[in-house]
């Protein structure tokens, strides 16, 4: 595609955008109506602010959902310690509840904006970001492309792209490279990521490693905690979690198989809570019996799997086990992070369908802290195995604690690479005085 039909077919993106934005309001009372919005905040999702622009210097940080909220969560935290106002955007109420959760009123939170002309001009008139960090993936044009014209940089930050987005983008270099050479900086997590975002027209691109290796571990209630490993007693126990649509089923397989010679809890935490419904029928239907989280039902001795449907407790679920087989890796594709479980003393299992998390479990699998599993069967031999083994298992455990040590370390090098960005705001932002704007309607 030459770079004329480039910019044809952006400007067709936009436009079609134009078009359809009297559609907007609708479409996110739909999606409030199936719980997917928040329907008192939904105007937020077309730019319009719900809270009062601070004074001073102030960086737009945008984190899709909750991983890469967890990610960017260090880098906030040294911003904030610099005196810069942040204002977060993420687009799920997932990600929104976390935010108020972990970081309070430590920033600004407002869901994204639709990329639509309308409603990211309105955001960026309000807001005036200084800069704009981002934590994701995906690349919307339109935001991108009022970025630049405002000349306001454009940072991406543990950034990744997956094969299939580099083989979608390859296709189409030409609109990839309009959009991507507006990017300031691209602050990648692997050689690899650098690699396709230079070949895609980023510059300048350096490599941080994973910023999720600098996190802490996910909290949890103590006192929930000690309930539930009192209710649980001795049982051997292992865990299937960040599962998708069939995984549930083959962690049900694995807990029949081992039942006999075990006995043990058998604990799931499906990616999307909102599937757990549907999760507790199909167990049911393999005649398992499930306590739920939610429902805050007792584990008896009679309980086969403890179902984690809440959002926000995973440091409880991985609390419980030492053994954790990470999903959307055996029957779906991408997989799911495993820093949190090697961080919290698990065993890691996984499918081999990891290609979003290559280079992590690639410093996992090469220490022994992390195993892949081809299939149903291999899970059931390499559960048993870690389960009656207690040699081994703590030997997973230990390599696990090794390769989150040498995998650290990510966060020191993102903020070097932002010094030339940050250092002039800092400096602004303590000459400001400190009283707050008016809102601005």
């Amino acid at each position: 595609m030459s770079s004329g039909l480039a910019r044809i077919a952006l400007a067709s993106y936009r436009l079609a955008g134009i078009t359809l934005y009297p559609l907007s309001s609708p479409y996110l009372a739909y999606r409030a109506m199936k719980g997917k919005e928040d329907s008192s905040r939904r105007l937020e999702r077309l730019g319009y602010a719900s809270l009062a622009r601070p004074r001073g210097p102030l960086v737009w940080v945008h984190a899709a959902s909750v991983g890469e909220t967890m990610a960017v969560m260090p880098l906030i935290r040294e911003l904030r310690r610099r005196e810069i106002h942040i204002l977060l955007t993420t687009g799920t109420m997932t990600s929104a509840a976390l935010v108020q959760a972990r970081l309070g009123d430590e920033v600004m939170h407002q869901y994204v904006p639709l990329d639509v002309k309308f409603p990211i001009k309105r955001f960026i008139a309000y807001w005036k970001p200084d800069a704009c960090i981002t934590a994701e993936s995906e690349i919307w044009p339109t935001t991108v492309v009022e970025l630049a014209r405002r000349r306001i940089p454009q940072i991406r930050v543990n950034a990744r792209i997956s094969d299939r987005s580099f083989t979608r983008w390859s296709n189409h270099n030409n609109i990839a490279e309009t959009l991507f050479e507006k990017l300031a900086l691209v602050v990648a997590q692997s050689d690899l990521d650098a690699e396709r975002f230079r070949d895609l027209g980023a510059w300048p691109v350096i490599v941080s490693g994973n910023l999720k290796t600098d996190t802490d571990p996910p909290p949890c209630d103590e006192v929930t905690l000690a309930r539930y490993r009192k209710e649980i007693g001795a049982r051997k126990t292992w865990a299937a979690i960040s599962t998708f649509d069939g995984e549930e089923k083959a962690a049900s397989a694995v807990h029949r198989a081992l039942k006999p010679k075990n006995g043990q809890l058998t604990i799931i935490v499906p990616r999307h809570p909102d599937r757990a419904d549907e999760v507790e029928e199909m167990l049911k239907g393999e005649g398992l019996n499930v306590a739920r989280r939610s429902r805050n039902d007792e584990i008896t001795a009679a309980v086969d799997v403890f179902l984690g449907d809440t959002i926000g407790e995973m440091g409880l679920y991985l609390r419980l086990t030492e053994i954790a087989f990470v999903g959307k890796s055996l029957t779906n594709e991408g997989g799911q992070n495993p820093l949190e479980p090697a961080m919290l003393g698990s065993a890691v299992l996984t499918g081999p369908n990891i290609q979003n998390f290559r280079d992590s479990y690639h410093h996992l699998v090469r220490k022994g802290g992390a195993r892949v599993v081809k299939d149903i069967e291999m899970l059931a031999k390499a559960v048993h195995y870690l389960m009656i083994n207690d040699l081994a298992r703590r030997k997973m455990v230990d390599a696990g604690h090794e390769a989150m040590e040498e995998m650290r370390g990510a966060l020191g090098k993102t903020v070097k690479a932002l010094e030339p960005y940050i250092n002039p705001l800092t400096v602004s932002a303590r000459l400001q005085p400190k009283t707050v704007a008016a809102a601005v309607r």
